[in-house]
Formats: C-alpha cells, structure tokens, sequence
C-alpha cells in the first residue's frame, strides 16, 4: 500500500493520471480494492482464496505482468524492460513452435510414451498435444524438437503451464474481459446518488460514503444488487448525457 501512495503522490505532484492496478493485474490490486469497497474492522489478511483471478496471477509470471507498468512509471530500467520483452518473444516463439511440430506413431515413440506411463499414439499428433498430458513434461519432448534448447527454465514453465492448463487460463481471460467491461465505466466525483428512483436508502448510503471510482467498485460494495448496479449504469448514461448538452 505504502509503494502504490508513493506512486501516486509522485504523479500527482507531475500532473499525471493515478495509477491503478485492479483485481485483474495484481493482489495488491485486490487488496486495496477491497479495503476501498467492503471495509474491514479486523486486520486484513491476503488470502489466495480473496482472489477470483488466481490462475492468472501467479507467483512465476508476475514480471511478465507488471514490468511493463514499472517500465512506463519509470522505475523499471529499459534494460530490464528489453529483457522482458525478449523472454515474452521467446515463450511465444516456443509455444507456436510446439503447436506445428507433427509427431508420428511408430514402434520407437510409442516405446517412448509407454516407459513413460503415456498411452501410446495411433495417429499423427502435435507435440503441443503429448505435452498437455500429465505424465509428460517438457524435457521429455525435448528430443523430438531439440531446436527448443535456447529456452530458459523459467520460459519452459511458462511453455508448460500455458500448454497444459490452457482451457482453465482462457476462460479465467473471458471472466476478465466482462469484468473490465464494467470497471471501465467511470463514476465522476461529482455524480451523486441521492434521489436516484430504484436505489433504496441504504445502497445510496453506501454508495455515497464508499464513492467507487466506477461500476465495478460499486458492484462489490456489500449489499449493492446487480439491479442497482443495472440503475446506476443508466442513471449514469443520463447524467453523462446531460453534461455534454450542458457544455455545448
């Protein structure tokens, strides 16, 4: 918390936007996100289970998610910053090269696959394939695709962890494009949220002493219905609307 209010202080004092990971990017993000939008009267305490987007924010990309953000704050060395962007080209480079490699079923690779404890092959397979097996791991493919070997540890198991748990990570990507949806809806400082037909007295309340800087903040502020979020958004489109004939 304390790094993030340096960050800020120092952009404000430049004039620059705030800067602001959410519950997508960081569990910094999800820290302060809750204490912002449900409060807390007991220490708060980071739990993985806090976190809906756990799968994506893991331990072993974190500098593939938030160098970048250093970089363009001007605490991340273009140095570093090349050498993210260098291991970025090389994992990709080496998932699509396992993608197009083709592998044939003879007695020698299925000999392979069962020393293993891997079901054997019947027809043509891609190594992206075998290697979504839980049985298999990187190194063993390796000599099938020995062009592979400039691949650091660390980029394998990126390779590895994007190969095998690709379906999980997808659809944990499309949970987060619906939830950006709404966190890219803006909720100015000056609107307010009195007198708004369809938001009951309480939620107003809330609202009022949270002030969520968008609609997804206020769909997470405690006894805020999805129904009044759905008010909100339209009440807030209204409003919008209203200011810019106002202007003109």
């Amino acid at each position: 918390q304390g790094f993030i209010a340096g960050v800020n202080a120092s952009l404000k004092i430049q004039g620059k936007p705030s800067f602001v990971l959410d519950r997508s990017q960081g569990y910094i993000g999800v820290l302060i996100d809750d204490l912002v939008t449900k409060g807390t009267k007991e220490p708060y305490r980071m739990f993985t289970s806090r976190v809906e987007y756990r799968l994506i924010l893991r331990e072993d990309n974190a500098d593939l998610r938030l160098t970048e953000a250093g970089y363009k704050l001007g605490i991340v060395k273009k140095k570093d910053y090349d050498l993210l962007v260098r291991k970025r080209q090389r994992i990709s480079k080496g998932l699509e090269r396992i993608k197009k490699i083709k592998i044939y079923p003879n007695v020698k690779i299925n000999n392979r696959l069962k020393s293993w404890k891997s079901a054997p092959i019947n027809n043509v397979v891609r190594l992206a394939d075998l290697l979504k097996r839980p049985q298999l791991n990187f190194d063993m493919l390796k000599e099938w695709d020995n062009q592979n070997s400039h691949l650091h540890d660390e980029e394998i198991k990126q390779v590895e962890i994007e190969v095998k748990y690709k379906g999980f990570i997808e659809r944990q990507k499309r949970e987060i494009e619906n939830f950006k949806r709404i966190e890219y809806i803006k909720i100015p400082e000056s609107f307010k949220f009195d007198g708004i037909p369809g938001l009951s007295t309480e939620i107003i309340q809330k609202l009022s002493l949270t002030r969520p800087a968008n609609l997804g903040q206020a769909s997470r502020i405690s006894g805020v219905t999805p129904v009044a979020i759905s008010v909100l958004m339209v009440y807030l489109k209204r409003w919008k609307q209203r200011r810019h004939y106002t202007k003109n």
